[in-house]
């Protein structure tokens, strides 16, 4: 499915402060560079690297010199069997991230060519929009891994909603993961469209993302805390429910074959956290 990664991946609480910096600057590296103050985690929620249940893999290491040529078929990783072994991975993958011990992932010609024959993902992700929450990043993975479906503020229409049923029921994701986030702008714009009773039906489909987001916005107002950050939480689980009641999510959730999975990622430290 993969190539091996060159290290073993390890728990975010071994990561020693002082760990040497590669000098091969990443795309990866940008993004944790530029997203490095700190925010106290609000209550209710579980730190994602703190709740994998799974040690790292024991999986022998692959020096450069073995990685096979141009066009050959990588080595697989371990599989996934389940959705706890699923985010376990993602678990790793975002300590990893969180830490800026990202690894050399599996991105060159031959994983490119292993791949176009097929496809193995092991988990389904629905995230935002937001260019500042490129899944595959924050969760440290490479081609092949994931399927990553995208809407502002994680919206439900037919399109998204038969996305992910694909992704659990014809690629066999055991885990499918609704994510949401810091500061979320599809949401933040729908608590400034109700407060101000703005008209959105004539802007092109905009109206249909605030109606949409709308229920979040009202399950809690008048409650304590930061208005955005309990609407955001409260979209996630909202649309958690909501894909409990597809015909095809929710008999796999049911017989164990699928888990589901609501996290929320906090754009000031790149922790993923589980809600």
């Amino acid at each position: 499915m993969r190539y091996l990664r060159r290290a073993a991946p390890a728990p975010a609480a071994t990561f020693p402060e002082e760990h040497p910096v590669s000098t091969t600057s990443s795309r990866r590296r940008f993004l944790t560079t530029a997203l490095t103050t700190g925010l106290t985690v609000g209550t209710g929620t579980a730190v994602l690297t703190a709740c994998a249940g799974a040690s790292p893999s024991s999986t022998p290491v692959a020096s450069a010199d073995s990685a096979p040529p141009s066009g050959s078929v990588p080595p697989s990783a371990d599989p996934v069997l389940n959705g706890e072994q699923a985010l376990a991975r993602l678990v790793e993958g975002n300590a990893r991230f969180v830490a800026d011990r990202e690894e050399r992932l599996d991105e060159g010609v031959a994983r490119r060519v292993a791949v176009s024959k097929g496809q193995h993902p092991f988990a389904t992700v629905l995230g935002c929009v937001d260019s500042r929450v490129p899944i595959e990043l924050v969760f440290d993975q490479g081609l092949g891994d994931l399927v990553v479906v995208r809407s502002a503020g994680e919206a439900l229409d037919h399109s998204v909603t038969g996305s992910l049923e694909f992704g659990v029921a014809e690629l066999h994701t055991p885990l499918l993961v609704v994510l949401g986030h810091q500061r979320c702008g599809a949401l933040d714009a729908t608590i400034k469209a109700l407060d101000t009773h703005q008209r959105t039906a004539e802007a092109g489909q905009i109206g249909y993302l605030v109606e949409a987001l709308t229920p979040a916005v009202r399950q809690v107002a008048g409650k304590p805390g930061d208005r955005l950050t309990n609407a955001i939480h409260a979209n996630i689980n909202l649309v958690l429910a909501e894909l409990r009641r597809s015909p095809v999510i929710a008999p796999l959730e049911k017989s164990g074959k699928l888990k589901l999975v609501g996290a929320y990622y906090e754009l000031d430290t790149g922790q993923v956290h589980l809600t």
